[in-house]
């Protein structure tokens, strides 16, 4: 299965990465990808930029070096309530939203809270996918978690940073969390997580794990163009219709 898009990467934005837009996005054309998601650390993550870099982001060219550049953050989960970081009127004009656990913001806790967070998250409305569901620093409810996620047409990241040491005992828990969305009918995004221009459309061992669990091609966003594409505008009409809900509150 070739995969069009790498959901999941930083920029020099993030503070703890050292490469450019421009110089990942030829990375991602050397990679043979058709889109490249730009996803910065939201607010609260140590070194990342105010909220205003993620509404600026308008400012970036559709196309460079002739890849699709979708402008999106991974944005950071603060509780068990599943609230993200940023203000809401900021999720509605992003391309790609990817929501994660990550220790200096979530203090790892319990299986339950976790569980909670994940959860809430997905039903904020505002997010494209779960970004590294497997980290073990954060167990969870996969079934729960997975089963609310296919409920909500929110997909399931494949980190393959985190099945190269970044997230050291992932494996076991990725190929779990695939076999569990391939018999729920959920929805994978891959990503990279590449924090360095060379590592950009870096998943091979994303791919190995699709293809051993033998997840369809339909379950996975980046497998072909027009799924992907029809992902996108479902999930982004989706995002607009709630941030119009939240804001009028």
């Amino acid at each position: 299965m070739k995969l069009v898009a790498d959901t999941h990467t930083h920029t020099l934005a993030s503070g703890h990465a050292y490469s450019t837009v421009i110089e990942n996005a030829k990375a991602a054309k050397d990679a043979g990808l058709t889109y490249l998601c730009v996803t910065d650390h939201a607010s609260t993550m140590p070194g990342a930029p105010h909220f205003w870099h993620f509404v600026n982001q308008r400012v970036l060219p559709d196309f460079l070096s002739d890849v699709r550049i979708i402008r999106g953050t991974e944005a950071n989960i603060l509780n068990e309530h599943g609230e993200l970081d940023m203000p809401t009127y900021v999720y509605g004009n992003l391309e790609w939203v990817n929501a994660s656990l990550h220790e200096p913001v979530f203090r790892p806790s319990s299986k339950a809270a976790h569980t909670s967070a994940m959860i809430g998250a997905i039903k904020t409305g505002l997010i494209d996918a779960i970004a590294h569901p497997g980290n073990p620093s954060f167990p969870i409810d996969m079934e729960a978690v997975i089963k609310t996620a296919a409920a909500h047409g929110v997909a399931l990241e494949l980190n393959n940073s985190s099945l190269n040491g970044s997230r050291k005992g992932s494996e076991p828990n990725c190929l779990e969390i695939a076999e569990i969305a391939r018999d729920c009918g959920a929805f994978i995004s891959t990503g990279s997580d590449a924090h360095f221009a060379s590592d950009i459309g870096r998943l091979d061992d994303v791919a190995n794990i699709i293809q051993t669990v033998g997840l369809q091609e339909s379950q996975v966003v980046t497998s072909q163009s027009s799924i992907f594409e029809e992902y996108l505008v479902k999930r982004q009409s989706i995002r607009k219709r709630r941030v119009s809900e939240l804001l009028a509150d």
